[in-house]
């Protein structure tokens, strides 16, 4: 019995249509594709699937339309997952991120958030959003397109949004599910899917939880950071011990649990004043048992010696510096602090032996070259000191941070201002 509707040209007719478009639609993909490639920003890169749907395909599901519903007068049949586009990316927060950024780039029409409703879907889950497609990607139909009737005002590109492991599903749910003949009917089978769906599911949501630690993590680390030099600037602008006032609006009880939740409570109790606290954290963390890895212990120990620093006990944190690079010899920014503490101490030598060590590590760092700078103008080695005032300025310091310390040497050298 033949399946083709007498409301329809013929399938042949279909395809000839359908087929000549090809190259046009992948075209409009393309460049749709680019704008995501460069526009899209989020946790990390994403990575894009196109395709113009296959014929078979296409086919099939213009034989579902209802009489009436296919614009045959346009020849081209259009359909709204005709042109698609993928979009995969790492975390479950990117999804929201890149809906947000796709409706500040096309007209959206439709969002759609496909879960596993059916049974049938084992659990498949991906957002659908459906984007008009922009004049600015369409090439105009002429040279090799000259024979191609416009687009209907209304053709709209596919745009799937999925994490890796949603992706990774969907592609072996296809090929279990939708292109054989028999799909997995005995309850153990179906179970199995059910199960491994949901084991990716928790994967993706375990994903997300350890990325919204780091970056909650991260946040303190800065704050930290920042109160550490706050406070070696003051010290070496006018050697007062006099902090810059911050706002840390957070209350954490004090955490025994994993090695994790106790450096967030640590570096928190840290970037909230509650130094002895943060200190009594620090070492619980590296007097556990068993013992933490090294890579763990040098990072402990680096944190614990800024708190030492801040409490103005400079020998213990020199002592926690020390430990640091022990368990990992290529932490430039350890000593870095490290060389700050013995500048602090007016241990100039040995701040200035830190600072070129970190920058045997990483050369690209201009605020140590700076403070290697105020070292050296303290041991009177002038013009090491304006050559790292220079390298300072070239790697983008602010004028204003160095202006200073380059006013005193230019005196020193009877330049005159």
């Amino acid at each position: 019995m033949s399946t083709e509707r007498k409301d329809l040209p013929s399938k042949n007719e279909i395809k000839a249509v359908y087929e000549s478009y090809n190259a046009y639609l992948t075209e409009i993909l393309s460049n749709i594709t680019n704008v995501l490639a460069v526009a899209l920003k989020l946790s990390s890169r994403p990575t894009f699937k196109k395709r113009v749907k296959s014929f078979n395909s296409y086919y099939k599901k213009v034989l579902r339309l209802k009489p009436g519903e296919a614009a045959v007068s346009q020849e081209l049949v259009p359909l709204t997952d005709m042109m698609g586009i993928r979009v995969i990316c790492a975390f479950l927060e990117d999804i929201n991120l890149a809906i947000e950024q796709i409706g500040s780039l096309f007209h959206v029409v439709e969002v759609e958030h496909k879960g596993g409703q059916k049974f049938s879907e084992f659990g498949y889950e991906s957002v659908h959003v459906l984007v008009k497609i922009p004049e600015e990607c369409t090439p105009p139909l002429t040279d090799i397109y000259e024979k191609l009737k416009p687009l209907p005002k209304d053709a709209v590109c596919e745009i799937q949004i999925r994490t890796i492991l949603q992706d990774a599903w969907a592609e072996v749910e296809h090929e279990l599910i939708y292109k054989t003949e028999f799909s997995p009917l005995d309850i153990p089978l179906r179970r199995k899917l059910a199960s491994l769906n949901a084991s990716l599911s928790l994967a993706d949501i375990t994903f997300q939880e350890i990325r919204d630690y780091q970056n909650k993590l991260q946040k303190e680390i800065n704050v930290r950071r920042n109160s550490f030099y706050a406070i070696a600037d003051n010290l070496t602008d006018d050697g007062s011990d006099k902090k810059k006032d911050e706002d840390i609006s957070r209350i954490t009880p004090f955490v025994q649990g994993t090695i994790d939740e106790m450096i967030l409570a640590a570096i928190q109790s840290h970037n909230s004043g509650r130094l002895d606290e943060a200190v009594s954290i620090y070492s619980r963390i590296i007097d556990a048992k068993p013992v933490p890895p090294e890579p763990v212990l040098a990072v402990i120990h680096k944190h614990r010696g800024m708190a030492y620093f801040a409490l103005n006990k400079y020998e213990e944190a020199i002592s926690d510096f020390d430990k640091s690079i022990q368990y990992d010899p290529n932490a430039f920014r350890t000593y870095y602090y490290k060389g700050i503490v013995h500048s602090i101490s007016k241990n100039f030598n040995e701040a200035v032996e830190c600072f070129t060590q970190s920058l045997e590590l990483n050369e690209f760092q201009a605020h140590t070259h700076y403070r290697r700078a105020l070292s050296y103008f303290e041991l009177g080695e002038y013009e090491k000191s304006m050559g790292d005032v220079n390298d300072a300025l070239r790697l983008g310091i602010k004028e204003e941070e160095i202006q200073g310390l380059r006013e005193k040497l230019v005196q020193k050298f009877g330049m005159g201002m």
